[in-house]
Formats: structure tokens, sequence, C-alpha cells
């Protein structure tokens, strides 16, 4: 089966060169990449230009994405041919820069454009604007494929981040969502429509699941066809 896998930050530029990004190293959804072509899948990994993991080579397919709008462009041209399965693990930017002010010693803000911010401008105001959801557009894009996101969370608790995955599944037309972060604590949470969240201990029982997954629906799909 042709699996798609995105991991690792976008960034979003701020000037010529400075930028916002996360902490996000790519390391899960490399390893799950790499897990896939172990188990005979044809696998695509889109990997964040800036993921500081770098373990064993990839055996399959691999592309680097930068911003949000590249990681789209990436997805876009993939979905020109079938996938039975994208796994979207890249932590997205949330946020991307708007305008950007200087205050003056009087408190007077003026627009300021330029390849790069100068510090001798004195104080700066950067607006933030919400990045679109990738995961959103997943199915009108791969509408034959199993998708699966990710809903990682800092603050809260293990059944507030499931209420989230469900509610992405729900929204996004998702088939699944793996729940984690601090808010969940050790090891992810599977989350799926119409039934109760499946505990996994480690990376090793939660890539188990996910291919097991997406075989039953390669079963399903052969027997229903």
């Amino acid at each position: 089966m042709h699996c798609i896998v995105t991991a690792g930050p976008t960034y979003e530029p701020l000037d010529a060169v400075r930028r916002l990004t996360n902490f996000s190293t790519g390391r899960l959804g490399t390893e799950l990449a790499r897990f896939l072509t172990a188990r005979g899948h044809e696998t695509t990994l889109l990997i964040g230009q800036q993921a500081s993991y770098h373990g064993d080579p990839h055996t399959g397919k691999v592309e680097t994405f930068t911003t949000t709008a590249s990681l789209r462009d990436r997805l876009q041209a993939l979905a020109r041919h079938p996938a039975d399965a994208v796994f979207h693990a890249a932590a997205v930017s949330d946020f991307g820069f708007g305008q950007v002010w200087r205050r003056s010693p009087e408190g007077e803000l003026t627009e300021v454009r330029a390849g790069k911010l100068s510090t001798r401008q004195g104080t700066l105001l950067a607006e933030l604007t919400p990045t679109p959801k990738i995961i959103a557009e997943l199915r009108p894009w791969f509408p034959g494929a199993w998708l699966v996101g990710w809903k990682y969370e800092v603050e809260g608790e293990r059944q507030s981040v499931i209420q989230l995955g469900a509610r992405q599944v729900a929204e996004c037309r998702t088939d699944a969502c793996v729940a984690n972060g601090p808010a969940y604590g050790t090891g992810f949470g599977l989350v799926r429509a119409g039934s109760e969240a499946t505990h996994l201990p480690d990376t090793r029982a939660l890539f188990a699941a996910l291919e097991e997954l997406i075989r039953e629906r390669r079963a399903a799909s052969s027997a229903g066809g």
C-alpha cells in the first residue's frame, strides 16, 4: 500500500532572516515511515526542513517542506496519484506573521516592511495570524485514503485530549486521530469515530495498530469491490 507520512515542523518567516517555528523534532513521523517501509509498504515521507531528528536513513521516498504553504503544495502534488493512507504527524505552525509595526517612544505605531527588520528601529509589534489547518483539507485531496491526524496537547488531562481528537475526526472527516503530549501522559490514544479510544503504551504498539487499521481498510475495500 502507498502511505504518506508528514513529520517535523513548519516555519513562518518574519523577514528574510527570522522565522517562527516550534519544537517538533520529526522523530515520531520519521520512525513511523521507517516502520511502514520495513513492513513492505510504499512510503513517502514529507519531513520539515528544520526537523532535528536524524535517525537511520529512510528507505522510501523523502521530500522536504518549509512553510505551511510548502507542505500544502507537496501534499496536493502527491494527491494526483492514489494513496491508501495519509498519516499527518507534522507539527504545522498555528500562526504566521501579519503586519509589523514600530512603536515610537511616544507610543505611536508605524507599519514597517523590510527584507531584514533592524533592531535600531526599537520596539516592534508583530501581528500573529492563524494558519489554515491542512488536516481539514486532506479529505477532498485524498477521498479514498485512510486519514489519520494528530492532537498534541500540553495543558489539560487525558480525557480532554481524547475529546479534542474526536472533535478533529468529526470536523475534518478523518478516520482516526492520535492523541498524545504532556496533557495525555505516557503513551498514545488512538481515537476513532463511534468507538472508545484505545490506549497504546509506546510507539511500537502505536505503529502496529495504525498498520493493522489500514490493512483492515484495504481488506474491507477489496471484499466490497
